[in-house]
């Protein structure tokens, strides 16, 4: 399993938010490369990001950050927030993403992400965030009827590999991930990434993942809060 450090971003800081709230919003760094940086220090390489004022206006804004994170550290980053056309999607390459996570286009508009998938293949991460079962939409203000389930599997035959599953009833909580849903996950879709987000709040959180056999564990307020050391995620990874 590979932890992978998320870096949220609202006006350029690195910040953090709790059930995607805006007005839980708790500011950590002015300037994200130096946490990317301390990220690559401690031997992680891949890191998440999350372009939280795309996610609220529906596109991305952030591009100047990611470029200065990917040329300063030259980590590699799986990016997110707002993006639906394609000109988001490769301008977002151009300034130094390697994935980017297809969350409310992928609902809105399939037929789209296919065309993404098709030509890009497994750089398109598919973003099932979800409430009580759900996915939710909009920065997660909107929950749609559409299960998690039925979610991914009409992605299935668009050749989808990789999948960043958030509950975010667990988001910021610092309250433990929810492990059965990603067991469900990992044994109805061997054949997928599955890539938890959500709740981790200590290392024996990322051993219990690792147990499920998920591909990926996604890690945030839990380093920020000291909750978890990089020198502890550098041993896991090991």
């Amino acid at each position: 399993m590979i932890v992978i450090p998320a870096i949220d971003i609202i006006n350029g800081k690195c910040v953090r938010l709790t059930r995607g709230d805006f007005s839980t919003k708790k500011e950590y760094a002015e300037d994200p490369v130096e946490i990317a940086s301390q990220f690559k220090e401690h031997g992680i390489e891949h890191i998440h990001i999350v372009d939280l004022d795309g996610a609220r206006k529906g596109r991305p804004v952030n591009f100047e950050v990611l470029n200065r994170i990917k040329e300063n550290t030259g980590i590699f980053i799986d990016f997110g927030g707002g993006i639906k056309k394609m000109e988001d999607l490769e301008t977002a390459f151009q300034n130094g993403a390697d994935q980017i996570t297809a969350g409310s286009i992928a609902v809105k508009d399939p037929e789209r992400v296919g065309i993404w998938l098709e030509k890009y293949g497994a750089r398109i991460i598919l973003g099932a965030d979800i409430k009580n079962g759900f996915i939710a939409i909009n920065g997660w203000q909107n929950v749609t009827e559409k299960n998690i389930y039925n979610f991914i599997d009409s992605y299935l035959e668009k050749g989808i590999k990789n999948v960043i599953c958030t509950d975010i009833s667990k988001d910021g909580m610092l309250s433990g991930p929810a492990l059965p849903l990603y067991s469900k996950l990992v044994k109805k879709y061997p054949a997928l990434n599955i890539i938890a987000s959500g709740g981790v709040s200590s290392i024996a959180d990322l051993k219990n993942l690792e147990k499920t056999g998920v591909y990926g564990a996604i890690v945030g307020k839990a380093i920020y809060e000291g909750k978890i050391k990089l020198s502890e995620i550098a041993e896991l990874s090991q």
